[in-house]
């Protein structure tokens, strides 16, 4: 795609939002049904069912999907689209690359063992790997502007007001 067809892609949008601002407010859903003989979920992804289960670092067999990669899955994912959108916007001469995340988990706060060792991600890192010949001062530019319109990398490095509620059918 070229920069000109995603502007003329994005132009009627952008002006929408600037005039109705609400309009650019979408919630985003997703569910998933409670394994009855596993502990597991089944969600649903919009393309495919995904059945997420135990790591194998739980106590899991290693036969369904980590819930944990998948956030990573999610996070490479986003910055590889946004990645390429900025790149297409910025007529950047981008010929090819791959994206990567890795995190790293304490799976002792996980399982309770001990309760000083946080339960989640300690550290994650993004990386790309770009076959561009762009001199660094574009590099830096495209970089910048990824992880600022990233939507997964931003909600992780700050993260939103969250909620956890628990309804039952009695």
């Amino acid at each position: 795609m070229k920069a000109s067809e995603l502007k003329d892609l994005q132009a009627p949008l952008k002006e929408q939002y600037r005039e109705k601002p609400d309009s650019a407010v979408i919630t985003l859903t997703a569910s998933g049904a409670l394994d009855e003989s596993a502990i597991a979920c089944k969600v649903d992804t919009g393309r495919a069912m995904v059945e997420a289960g135990l790591h194998p670092a739980t106590g899991g067999s290693g036969a369904h999907a980590c819930s944990g990669d998948m956030l990573l899955e999610a996070l490479v994912a986003c910055a590889g689209v946004t990645l390429k959108a900025v790149a297409t916007a910025l007529e950047f001469d981008l010929k090819g690359g791959t994206v990567s995340a890795e995190g790293d988990l304490d799976f002792a706060g996980t399982l309770g063992v001990s309760k000083e060792t946080p339960v989640g991600f300690k550290e994650i890192r993004l990386q790309f790997d770009l076959d561009t010949a762009e001199p660094q001062e574009r590099i830096d530019t495209l970089t910048k502007l990824t992880e600022r319109y990233c939507v997964v990398f931003q909600t992780i490095s700050a993260p939103p007001p969250m909620a956890l509620t628990i309804n039952t059918g009695g």
